[in-house]
């Protein structure tokens, strides 16, 4: 077999199965500790639409000034989203602190994650 025709083949492999990768993006939404129970909902169904699209979700509260030592705040709104996305999203991470913000990665749930046996 000719050498040049065996890279030809390997390299078509390799596009193929770059074509059938499922690509994603991080969508990022910011909430405030104190945000009202509307502008909750909007951010809320913008972040359920980025899940929807497949998308990985960054849950972020940022904190401003005296809302600092009121972390807690930020922690319970944090649980909240976790909890009313249910089974719409998977967790990945805990809450995590990285400055003045608080933030927590969704992710889309798994299609077809059950056994054939099942």
């Amino acid at each position: 077999m000719d050498f040049g025709k065996y890279l030809y083949q390997e390299k078509k492999k390799q596009q193929e199965a770059k074509k059938k990768q499922k690509t994603f993006q991080v969508k990022e939404v910011k909430f405030r500790p104190m945000i009202d129970e509307h502008d909750f909902q909007v951010k809320f169904r913008r972040l359920i639409g980025f899940l929807e699209d497949g998308d990985k979700v960054k849950a972020t509260v940022q904190f401003r000034g005296r809302e600092m030592p009121r972390m807690d705040l930020g922690y319970k709104l944090l649980e909240r989203v976790a909890a009313d996305v249910g089974e719409r999203g998977v967790v990945e991470s805990r809450p995590e602190r990285a400055g003045r913000r608080l933030h927590q990665v969704i992710s889309p749930p798994r299609k077809g994650g059950g056994k054939k046996g099942d």
